[in-house]
C-alpha cells in the first residue's frame, strides 16, 4: 500500500514538474526580428530652372534595417543611403513598462511638436514644413526619452546630447551641447472620424562648441554657436533657402504650440514655432519664428483615423486618395541681433494615393519665395514633384 502511495505521489510530482516546465516554456518571451526598409524615387521640374536647379530624378533615400522584440524589450537599427553617402538613422533600445509607459535610449527623433508623429518620408505634404526643418525640431539626437500615453493625455520628456555627438567624438567638440525637451498633448476626442487635439512643446539646449587652438597653441573650446538652415522643399536638388549663423551663443529656447482637428474626411493641422538664442556680452539676443498649416481632405476613402502612440493622425487606409493644401511662413531675420537668415513663404498642393499597405504615390506642386537671406538671393521657384515610395 505504501509503495503504491509513494508511486502515486511520485507520478503526481512528475506530472506537476512537467506542467510547470511546460508553463515556464510557454511564458518565455519570443524573440521577433522584423526587417524594415524604404525606397524613395523622386522626379522634379523647376520653373525657372538654372541657378542651382535642374530638372531630374533621384533616389534620395534608401534604407535597410530591423526591429527586434523580446518581451517588454525592443530595439531598432536603421541605415540610410542617399547620394553616395551612408548615414545612421534610428538606433535605439526601448523598454515598455506597459501599454501606456515606455523608456527609449539611443539615437532617434524625440517628441517635439506635431511633426514628431510622422517619419521624414510620411510627411502629409511630401516634405517637412520649412519651419520644422529650420528649427531642427524633429532632427535626431542621442538621448533618453520617457513617454506617457493614456486616454486624453500624451507626454514625452527627453534629455539629449545634441549637436554633432553622433558624428564627432566628445573630445573633438571640446564642450558637448546638452539639452532637455518635452511635448504635452491634450486630446478630448481621438476616435476614428473625430479628433480634437491641442499641445505644446518646450526645448532648451546649451550652445555648441568646436575644438580650436588659442594663441599659445593649446586646444580650447570655441565660443558657443548655433547654425540653423533650411533648403528649398525638394530632394532632387539641394539648394539653400534660409541660413543663420549665431556666434557667441549661450543657449537656445524653443516653444511650439500645435493644433490638430479632424471630422470624417477633413482634417486641419497647424504648428507655430518660436526660438530665442541668448548670447554673451553685448551681443543681442537672436529670435526667429515660423508657422505652417495643412488642410487635408480624403477625396476617396474612409474618415481619418488616429494613431495613439504617435499622438497624430493615422496613415489613411489603402486605396485612399488624399488632397492637401499647405502654407508655411518663416522669418529667420532678427534686426536686433543683426542676423539675417531670410524670410520665406511656401504654398503647396499635394495629392497622395495610398496604393496598398507598403506603396504610396505622390504628386506635389509648390511655390516658394525667399527674400533678405544671407545664403540666397531674393527669388521664387515653382516646383512640380512626383514620388513613388515603398516602405515596409
Amino acid at each position: 500500500m505504501r509503495a503504491i502511495t509513494l508511486t502515486a505521489i511520485s507520478a503526481l510530482f512528475m506530472t506537476m514538474t512537467c506542467f510547470a516546465t511546460a508553463s515556464a516554456q510557454d511564458e518565455e518571451p519570443k524573440l521577433t526580428i522584423k526587417p524594415t526598409g524604404r525606397i524613395l524615387l523622386d522626379g522634379a521640374i523647376y520653373c525657372p530652372d538654372g541657378d542651382g536647379f535642374a530638372d531630374g530624378a533621384a533616389l534620395p533615400d534608401i534604407r535597410m534595417g530591423a526591429k527586434v522584440g523580446y518581451g517588454n524589450w525592443g530595439a531598432k537599427i536603421d541605415v540610410g543611403y542617399g547620394f553616395g553617402k551612408i548615414s545612421m538613422k534610428d538606433v535605439y533600445i526601448q523598454y515598455n513598462f506597459n501599454e501606456n509607459n515606455l523608456l527609449r535610449a539611443g539615437y532617434f527623433v524625440h517628441q517635439f511638436g506635431l511633426n514628431a508623429a510622422t517619419s521624414s518620408s510620411m510627411k502629409p505634404a511630401m516634405e517637412a514644413p520649412i519651419s520644422d526643418t529650420f528649427f531642427n525640431a524633429t532632427g535626431r539626437n542621442i538621448g533618453v526619452m520617457y513617454v506617457y500615453d493614456k486616454e486624453k493625455f500624451f507626454v514625452g520628456v527627453s534629455g539629449i546630447v545634441a549637436g554633432t555627438s553622433m558624428t564627432t567624438p566628445a573630445n573633438e567638440q571640446a564642450k558637448v551641447s546638452v539639452g532637455a525637451l518635452n511635448r504635452m498633448v491634450y486630446r478630448p476626442y481621438f476616435s476614428d472620424g473625430l479628433v480634437a487635439q491641442v499641445g505644446a512643446s518646450l526645448w532648451y539646449q546649451s550652445a555648441m562648441h568646436k575644438k580650436i587652438e588659442n594663441e599659445d597653441g593649446e586646444a580650447v573650446a570655441s565660443p558657443g554657436y548655433f547654425d540653423f538652415s533650411a533648403g528649398f522643399p525638394t530632394r532632387v536638388c539641394k539648394v539653400n533657402l534660409l541660413g543663420a549663423d549665431i556666434q557667441e551663443a549661450k543657449g537656445v529656447f524653443k516653444f511650439s504650440p500645435e493644433l490638430l482637428l479632424a471630422k470624417d474626411r477633413v482634417a486641419l493641422e497647424s504648428q507655430y514655432y518660436y526660438m530665442n538664442v541668448s548670447r554673451k556680452g553685448d551681443y543681442k539676443t537672436y529670435t526667429a519664428q515660423g508657422v505652417y498649416g495643412l488642410l487635408r481632405g480624403l477625396l476617396i476613402g474612409d474618415s481619418y483615423g488616429y494613431s495613439h502612440g504617435d499622438a497624430g493622425l493615422a496613415t489613411p487606409k489603402p486605396g485612399s486618395l488624399e488632397m492637401i493644401l499647405g502654407y508655411n511662413y518663416m522669418n529667420a531675420n532678427s534686426r536686433k541681433a543683426e542676423v539675417f537668415g531670410g524670410i520665406s513663404n511656401d504654398y503647396s498642393l499635394t495629392l497622395n494615393y495610398y496604393i496598398n499597405k507598403y506603396m504610396l504615390a505622390r504628386l506635389r506642386y509648390s511655390y516658394t519665395d525667399v527674400r533678405h537671406s544671407a545664403v540666397q538671393k531674393d527669388r521664387h521657384v515653382s516646383t512640380i514633384q512626383a514620388r513613388i515610395q515603398i516602405i515596409f
